[in-house]
């Protein structure tokens, strides 16, 4: 398939600017694809849909606050950075990306916090905004995040900033209530509508939990840049899956039970995971795994996302699963409908 086949016009009023009041108050679109049925929902609507002994497998990233704001030595100029990675915690080496680029250059230091609480040194140029920094701090890396913790701010997505700063809100909001392993800089906003009255609901029901752990990027956000759908490269994220969240995972496929995917980057990961033998095996590494259409997938029965922008892989990937034209009909119906879309948008449940 080709890029432009996944281009649609999406209002700017329909952008949502805040979360709803409620996690699981968010309207919901089921589609069936046996039935090419399209219905309108409520979030919390959703325990209708799933049956004892079916699993939901979660993304249990953290995301941590990335976008970090400075000033430079001798000329106090201000500085974005917005933090990436940590690629050494031993020598507090990280990538990031700068704005302005064109200021900044290797030897600069870079002062953060009201009393200069951190400063930092650029040690690398690696692409035309990116960088890599080496964090002058004497204490321990504990000690080092709890400052950074401190210091930095929501890494909401550059589509929302447009419209609203970052509020104090956010800082709980642009992160699921299960978010446990802190690496993520791009929350996994499927999850946002889980809240924990649904999630005991959905317990007692007999439903089942796994967990995985993908650190999503900012690469979910990266145009793609190719026509051609099978050159287009993912930027690498990092993940892990533990032998006991695999095993409840191939259970329920074992049972013929459901296994739902709350969101496209916990669908990535299982995919990425899954042998031969369609079983979710361990891992611990990494992942570049770029799923377009036509895609057969192993292991997911049904998935959980949002409604995305144009030419984004993350729209690309739900169509992989929903089937091309199935899920372009409910985007068009999601417009006319008034849905909420992006980053604290309503959702979509595709079984």
């Amino acid at each position: 398939m080709k890029l432009s086949q996944f281009r649609y016009n999406l209002p700017k009023e329909l952008i949502a600017d805040k979360p709803t009041p409620q996690r699981d108050g968010s309207r919901l679109m089921v589609v069936n694809r046996k039935e090419k049925t399209i219905e309108d929902k409520l979030f919390s609507d959703i325990i209708d849909y799933f049956d004892e002994g079916d699993t939901f497998v979660f993304n249990d990233t953290k995301v941590f606050p990335a976008r970090l704001t400075g000033t430079k030595e001798k000329t106090n100029a201000k500085i974005e950075v917005f933090l990436l990675r940590e690629i050494n915690p031993d020598t507090r080496l990280w990538d990031i990306l700068v704005d302005p680029a064109r200021k900044i250059r290797i030897g600069n230091k870079l002062y953060f916090g009201v009393n200069d609480e951190l400063v930092a040194e650029v040690i690398d140029n690696t692409t035309s905004r990116g960088r890599t920094l080496r964090f002058l701090f004497d204490g321990s890396h504990e000690e080092f995040h709890r400052v950074l913790n401190a210091l930095g701010k929501t890494p909401l997505p550059d589509d929302l900033l447009k419209i609203r700063d970052i509020l104090p809100d956010d800082k709980d909001r642009y992160q699921t209530i299960y978010a446990k392993n802190e690496g993520a800089v791009v929350a996994p906003t499927a999850g946002f509508h889980f809240s924990k009255q649904l999630l005991k609901r959905l317990e007692i029901k007999g439903c089942e939990f796994a967990y995985i752990t993908l650190h999503s990027g900012l690469g979910n956000f990266r145009p793609i840049e190719v026509e051609d759908l099978s050159k287009h490269k993912m930027d690498s994220e990092e993940m892990h899956i533990t032998q006991e969240n695999a095993d409840i995972i191939n259970a329920a496929t074992e049972r013929k039970n459901r296994v739902c995917c709350v969101g496209t980057t916990t669908i990535k990961a299982i995919e990425t995971s899954t042998n031969i033998l369609k079983k979710v095996v361990p891992f611990d590494g990494w992942s570049n795994k770029f799923m377009y259409p036509p895609y057969d997938f192993k292991v997911p029965t049904c998935m959980i996302t949002n409604f995305h922008p144009p030419l984004s892989s993350m729209l690309i990937t739900t169509a992989a699963f929903g089937g091309y034209d199935l899920i372009m009909k409910a985007y068009k119906m999601a417009i006319e409908r008034k849905y909420r879309f992006l980053t604290y948008g309503d959702a979509m449940l595709i079984i």
